[in-house]
């Protein structure tokens, strides 16, 4: 028998051989797999292609080698236990992944169910949704769903006082905005204010055009070529849970500074490296898309971009200067693609009126391979 300790006793009483999952989960599929050839039953909750174990699992034993059964899992039912439709809800395991995962989900009106680690980790789901101005959110804690020690209870992210909770543990999130709390937008352009900055940041109107021009897909790798703030890579990732993204940053600060972004605006997949490009850019899986926002001037940066590619794949350029402008120019001679001039401009006070300030002008070149 092999599971959590909390599956394994429930079947204590056979008096099998035991093989109880260490921290991390995948500590263990090593011993498991040395067992090939024996009759080996795993114990998992509800479906075990839910959040579960099976997918874990399938990656290391075929699946010749695998009889699956199945049972609701406990999305199905807490949903049923609040006569929620499952398909208008987000649902998301948190157990191992940190709780800023939520943040693009939030909205009023919103309904999630989240599955927790362990009993103390609703009070901090809790502190984290007030924190962001999601105080007056419904939390329904739901205790052990579909067993004798099933327990629903039902409070405030503010004015949490569930105590002496049981796991396993799900919590149903129904969402509620006090006054003042920011929404992130389900379009690209997040606004300039989200993100931690040094002035390294693409701004929101030229962002929105980069990312429209970059295109991404489901399950497409960017390669972000100067990360800066990590701006571009982070709203790749939001356009689609099953996009992947490596940042490649020369500045040991600049790269801590995105890695708090990443986390703050719940994409914390989001692989950012130091480097210098286009050294760094060696040994990567090759990409579906390409954005170089800095750096393109670098010898050599454009060619191993391009060169790593894959076919049909996006690169993208933003040129400020007009020395990467020439470059870029050079560039679209030789393989094609299109050229934008970006413009912007703001209005702004002049004494006690108002004019319109310029921002430096962005030519962008986007060519598929």
């Amino acid at each position: 028998m092999a599971g959590g300790r909390r599956h394994l006793d429930l079947v204590k009483s056979l008096g099998k051989p035991e093989l109880e999952w260490e921290v991390p989960f995948a500590a263990s599929i090593p011993k498991l797999v040395a067992r090939r050839g024996e009759r080996v039953a795993v114990l998992a909750s509800g479906d075990p292609f839910w959040f579960g174990a099976g997918a874990a699992l399938a990656r290391a034993v075929a699946a010749e080698e695998m009889v699956v059964v199945p049972a609701p899992s406990t999305f199905a039912l807490a949903a049923a236990r609040l006569r929620w439709r499952l398909e208008e809800t987000a649902t998301l395991g948190l157990h191992a992944r940190p709780m800023e995962t939520l943040r693009p989900h939030l909205a009023p009106g919103a309904r999630l169910i989240v599955l927790l680690r362990d009993g103390a980790a609703p009070a901090l789901l809790a502190a984290y949704l007030a924190d962001l101005g999601f105080g007056p959110s419904r939390l329904t804690v739901l205790e052990a769903v579909g067993g004798p020690r099933e327990r629903t209870r039902t409070t405030t992210a503010s004015g949490f006082d569930v105590t002496e909770i049981n796991a396993p543990v799900a919590v149903a999130i129904e969402a509620e905005a006090a006054a003042g709390a920011t929404i992130m937008p389900a379009v690209a352009g997040l606004p300039d204010e989200l993100f931690e900055s040094d002035g390294q940041l693409t701004k929101r109107e030229v962002r929105a055009l980069t990312l429209s021009s970059l295109a991404p897909r489901p399950g497409e790798l960017l390669w972000d070529v100067g990360a800066g703030a990590g701006s571009i890579g982070i709203e790749w990732l939001l356009a689609h849970p099953a996009t992947h993204a490596i940042g490649i940053e020369a500045s040991a600060g600049r790269l801590a500074r995105a890695q708090r972004n990443a986390l703050a605006l719940g994409v914390p997949r989001f692989d950012l490296k130091l480097g210098t490009a286009p050294a760094a850019l060696a040994g990567l899986p090759a990409p579906d898309a390409v954005f170089i926002g800095g750096g393109a001037g670098e010898a050599g940066v454009i060619e191993a971009a391009w060169a790593a590619l894959k076919p049909g794949g996006r690169l993208v350029v933003n040129a400020v200067t007009l020395e990467t402008e020439a470059i870029v120019l050079a560039w679209q001679g030789k393989v094609g693609g299109s050229l934008i001039r970006i413009a912007i401009e703001r209005a702004g006070p002049v004494g006690g009126l108002t004019a319109w300030r310029p921002a430096l002008p962005v030519v962008q070149w986007i060519a598929r391979k």
